[in-house]
C-alpha cells in the first residue's frame, strides 16, 4: 500500500523497477525495434494488462471473497459520524485508492474505523494516519 499525504497531488501513475535477463531485454528491443511497440514502457504495459486480463476471473473473484472496493472509495466525515452514531464500525477493503477527508479528526477516524486494507493507495492526513496505524493491514 502507499501512504499519500493529503496534502500531496496522488500521481496518475507509480514507478515499478524490474530486472531483466540480457536475451529477454535484446528480444524486447527487437520488437520496439521493428515496429510492434513504440518502446519498451509500452511492451510493459501491454504485458501487464495481458497477464491482468487472462487473470480477470481469478481477481474478481478475490475481489468478491475478500470484500474488496474496486476503484476509489471516499469516506468523508458526516458518513464516518452517521456509522458512530449507529454503533457499527467500517472494516475497510479497497482495491485502489482509499481516501479519508482531511476534516476527519484521529479520533472520529479511531471510533468509525476498525481496520484498514488497502491494495493500491491510501490517502488521509498524517494525523490519521498515525492514529489508525495499529488497524492498518497492507
Amino acid at each position: 500500500m502507499k501512504l499519500v499525504s493529503s496534502k500531496q497531488k496522488l500521481p496518475d501513475t507509480e514507478k515499478v523497477t524490474i530486472n531483466l535477463g540480457l536475451v529477454d531485454l535484446a528480444q524486447m528491443d527487437l520488437l520496439v525495434e521493428e515496429g510492434f511497440y513504440t518502446n519498451r514502457t509500452d511492451f510493459v504495459r501491454t504485458a501487464i494488462r495481458n497477464q491482468l486480463q487472462q487473470h480477470g476471473e481469478a481477481i474478481r473473484q478475490t475481489v468478491v471473497r475478500k470484500r474488496f472496493v474496486m476503484g476509489l472509495q471516499r469516506y468523508t466525515k458526516t458518513e464516518l459520524e452517521q456509522g458512530v452514531a449507529r454503533g457499527e464500525r467500517l472494516d475497510i477493503h479497497v482495491l485502489g485508492l482509499a481516501s479519508i477527508d482531511d476534516d476527519v479528526t484521529p479520533e472520529l477516524a479511531r471510533d468509525a474505523i476498525a481496520s484498514i486494507r488497502v491494495l493500491g493507495a491510501f490517502v488521509a492526513s498524517d494525523a490519521v494516519r498515525k492514529a489508525l496505524a495499529d488497524r492498518t493491514f497492507s
